[in-house]
């Protein structure tokens, strides 16, 4: 990721205009995502508020599994299978089964994860034309969505996560201060 660049939306080597401009908003995502989880230990990764709560941990490895998901969903044109979403799932589902088997893992594996996860949609873009991002299929609630909408859905989810991040690191704060 150039940091030079890192607040221009625009044209991007090796991809068409529109999927330049996703990758734009994709690549700044990412960047603020590892900056608010930079340096963090096992322990903090691992804090639950409560018993309901997801982890730090649990959020950065959801992110990874979910741009797996919509590299199934978008690139194959397809549902995840049964072995997909049985490795997928406790990550994407979070809760009970995330808190049970997302723990005891370094900043670096989580990261791992999410480079792999991005370095497979980015070398997959690549050999995309622009008008892929608006082939439309069905989706949520009987609607179609294109493309573009589901790898818009990608970087807002991390969005929101992020934002999750953050408030678990104040609490995490709070309790340790």
């Amino acid at each position: 990721m150039n940091l030079d660049t890192l607040y221009i939306i625009d044209q991007k080597d090796g991809f068409g205009l529109e999927l330049s401009k996703l990758m734009s908003m994709m690549n700044y995502t990412r960047y603020t995502t590892i900056e608010a989880v930079k340096g963090l230990t096992v322990e903090e990764l691992d804090f639950l508020f409560d018993e309901e709560a997801n982890s730090i941990g649990m959020l950065l490895a959801h992110l990874a599994a979910v741009e797996k998901a919509y590299q199934i969903i978008t690139f194959e044109n397809r549902d995840l299978n049964e072995q997909e979403l049985s490795m997928l799932l406790p990550a994407l589902d979070l809760g009970a089964l995330g808190r049970k088997t997302i723990k005891g893992n370094t900043i670096d594996y989580y990261l791992d994860q999410m480079d792999e996860a991005r370095n497979t949609t980015i070398e997959r873009f690549k050999t995309l034309p622009d008008e892929w991002l608006y082939e439309q299929t069905p989706f949520w609630h009987d609607r179609d969505a294109n493309n573009f909408f589901k790898w818009f859905h990608v970087f807002e989810d991390e969005l929101s996560h992020r934002g999750q991040i953050r408030l678990i690191k104040k609490m995490l704060n709070k309790c340790n201060g």
